[in-house]
């Protein structure tokens, strides 16, 4: 076989690390986002922290968004200082060569010299836990007087009781691991009885094997001046199965009172805590911070980002300067390839900050009928629409909007929440499936305490309003919105 020389031409799609990076920013959301700024400063000195007021954040009116790409425009954070600070920018390379690393062209960078140093005044925050509903039972047993033999029955019992305060494993089988290889005998009444003095500590109603015994048990630490305290026990005590079918006229009957009565007993019954181990919890609240606001202003919607969910950056003009007053290559080199590497940054910073208000301002225009009148106003929405609208390809959208959080005068909603399949409505038209969802709600809101409506009922009466639903579908939504069925929702009126 005979060797040649061929020249072929191709198109072949290839990324740069500067398009990486702008990708990798764009699906962050704010607190990654702040960790990922917090390292950026730490290993470029190039880069510090603005003062506050230097950076005006973005404002716009809904539909009045649009352009290019926004990992493609120019960055709006340059270099502060005089004229000097374009650096022999005609040296720098615009781009790296493709399908390559940072490593790979520029020096990797010393050991973090942080730009923001903590002062004088300032102290780490530490993250504190609270304390888990375990820790909180051993502390009540360490303050109760406890002979050696009831701490351990009492430990293994702790042990047992799962986060929602119940207890998972039955007093026998407790004895039983307890009682092997020990020396002295241990007797089941031992064991209950340790079990009864937890029964007793806070919060109320822990440590039961059922919800009817946690009932019981939150029921008499009431106050007896509680109306109808008695027959609320009488109720979980001898009738808790009627209660749990609602046989209302059954309960009437065996407690021998009246519809009024019973309604206030049952009041009593759903004060009670159906979970008590939930009111301890060792997890912190986590905080959402909205990254675009949206408000009303003179009869328009607009649209604005929270630039202070982020640091502000900006290139330190002290070093910025240097670069032409050192000599040495080996420094001036190192001094290009951190400020290349911190104007591709702020660059990919700004095309992230555009590419998002551009966005959130194409789905306020869209969903405008939502932030007026409420989730049944909601309209079908997808992907593909904004994609068209701004000019991106989906998977832009897809990564600007996820972990992303808007503030609208109706609450905090992900960027993801406006976008929803659509049902086809009897006049040809659209209804999105989170308005059908909000129509679900409202209907069962109102309706019968005593006929509650079914799946099916609903299915029909959506169906009267040109909304074509089938009964699993009423059901799949109901049941994604925690409503229990028909049969449960019964109740007295």
């Amino acid at each position: 076989m005979k060797q040649t020389l061929q020249l072929r031409l191709g198109q072949h799609l290839t990324m740069t690390p500067q398009l990486q990076q702008a990708i990798r920013l764009l699906q962050l959301s704010s607190l990654e986002l702040h960790t990922e700024i917090q390292e950026a400063l730490d290993s470029n000195l190039m880069l510090e922290l603005a003062e506050d007021g230097e950076a005006d954040s973005s404002t716009v009116e809904a539909g009045e968004a649009g352009g290019d790409n926004g990992l493609d425009q120019e960055a709006a954070t340059e270099a502060a200082g005089d004229g000097d600070l374009a650096m022999q920018a005609d040296k720098i390379p615009d781009d790296l060569p493709v399908d390559s690393d940072w490593d790979d062209i520029y020096d990797a960078p010393p050991a973090p010299v942080s730009s923001a140093p903590l002062d004088d005044g300032e102290r780490e925050v530490v993250h504190q836990v609270g304390e888990s509903l375990r820790e909180h039972l051993l502390w009540q047993m360490n303050l109760t007087p406890f002979s050696d033999t009831d701490t351990a029955i009492a430990e293994a019992i702790i042990d047992s009781i799962n986060d929602d305060g119940f207890l998972t494993t039955s007093i026998e089988e407790i004895h039983e691991s307890l009682s092997a290889g020990g020396e002295n005998e241990l007797e089941l009444e031992e064991v209950e009885a340790v079990l009864h003095r937890i029964q007793n500590f806070e919060p109320a109603g822990v440590a039961a094997r059922d919800l009817r015994e946690s009932l019981l048990l939150q029921l008499a630490q009431l106050p007896n001046t509680i109306d109808w305290k008695e027959k609320a026990g009488e109720l979980l005590d001898r009738h808790f199965d009627l209660l749990v079918n609602r046989d209302y006229t059954q309960l009437m009957r065996r407690l021998k009172v009246g519809e009024e009565e019973l309604k206030e007993i049952i009041q009593v019954v759903q004060a009670l805590n159906p979970r008590p181990g939930s009111q301890i919890t060792d997890s912190s609240p986590e905080y959402i911070v909205p990254d675009v606001f949206v408000r009303k202003e003179n009869g328009k919607w607009r649209v604005s980002l929270n630039m202070d969910a982020a640091p502000k950056l900006r290139i330190n003009a002290h070093y910025a300067n240097l670069m032409k007053k050192v000599n040495n290559s080996s420094d001036n080199t190192y001094l290009k390839n951190h400020m290349q590497e911190a104007k591709w940054f702020l660059k990919s910073l700004n095309s992230r900050n555009e590419t998002l208000l551009k966005v959130a301002t194409c789905i306020v225009e869209k969903q405008r009928a939502f932030l007026e009148y409420g989730e049944e106003a909601m309209k079908a929405l997808v992907l593909h629409d904004i994609a068209e609208e701004v000019d991106m390809h989906e998977s832009t959208i897809s990564r600007v909007t996820t972990k992303k959080y808007m503030h609208t005068p109706r609450g905090i909603y992900e960027l993801k929440y406006f976008f929803s399949s659509h049902v086809n409505t009897a006049s040809g038209g659209e209804c999105s499936s989170t308005a059908i969802r909000a129509l679900i709600k409202k209907l069962i809101a109102a309706e019968k305490p005593q006929k509650p409506l079914s799946d099916s009922k609903i299915a029909a009466i959506l169906s009267e309003q040109g909304i074509n639903v089938a009964r699993r579908t009423v059901a799949k939504y109901r049941e994604a919105m925690a409503i229990p069925p028909s049969n449960e929702r019964k109740r007295l009126a």
